[in-house]
């Protein structure tokens, strides 16, 4: 079983850029390690010209669980909130833009006609109504657990940003690329992408 895991994980540190050595390290401490969740913040900006507003997010993801917590807080968009998502994958990480990933039409409950807010919410990753159609088969393969596992893997390569669109900038107002978690994480994402490939593999 540790076998299987193991080249599905050295994979997915090759795909973000990981040297040989450091995957194996990775690998071998994903078979014993228990995992834990894992902390993505991003600062939120303009993402146009003329656009205002600032705010901040947090994405902690649950491999145990299966879910995705944000919580963010934002004020000062030059419009109203219309709503907010999670887009994955860039071509390039902290650039460009691309289709979004999670949710379909807005995230839950998102409050929209304001100009800021304080907002949290849990995505159960294991449901397909939690991507957008396009992202569950153009990343994930057509499945929840593929989705989940590329979400996972753009979050940590830095090509997935958070992004409140509102009536002044329909396509998005401000935004944010998840950070890169500390070095220390890198630990968890081996045990997580491992314990990804357990369950696409029974899936």
């Amino acid at each position: 079983m540790l076998q299987g895991r193991s080249g599905l994980v050295t994979r997915g540190l090759r795909r973000l850029g990981m040297t040989i050595a450091t995957a194996s390290l990775v690998v071998v401490a994903a078979g014993t390690a228990q995992a834990a969740p894992i902390t993505f913040n991003a600062n939120l900006e303009p993402e146009a010209t003329g656009a205002t507003g600032s705010g901040f997010v947090r994405v902690v993801y649950d491999d145990l669980a299966q879910t995705l917590a944000i919580d963010t807080t934002f004020s000062g968009l030059s419009g109203t909130t219309t709503v907010a998502h999670i887009h994955c994958c860039t071509a390039t990480p902290g650039a460009a833009t691309v289709g979004v990933a999670v949710t379909p039409g807005t995230l839950p409950l998102f409050p929209v006609g304001v100009s800021g807010a304080t907002y949290s919410t849990v995505i159960d990753l294991t449901q397909q109504s939690s991507f957008t159609s396009a992202f569950l088969n153009n990343f994930g393969g057509g499945t929840p657990a593929g989705a989940e596992a590329a979400l996972l893997a753009g979050m940590y390569a830095g090509t997935a940003y958070f992004n409140v669109h509102s009536t002044a900038f329909p396509g998005g107002e401000i935004r944010g690329f998840l950070a890169v978690p500390e070095p220390g994480s890198l630990l968890l994402l081996g045990t997580a992408l491992a314990t990804l490939a357990a369950r696409r593999r029974r899936d």
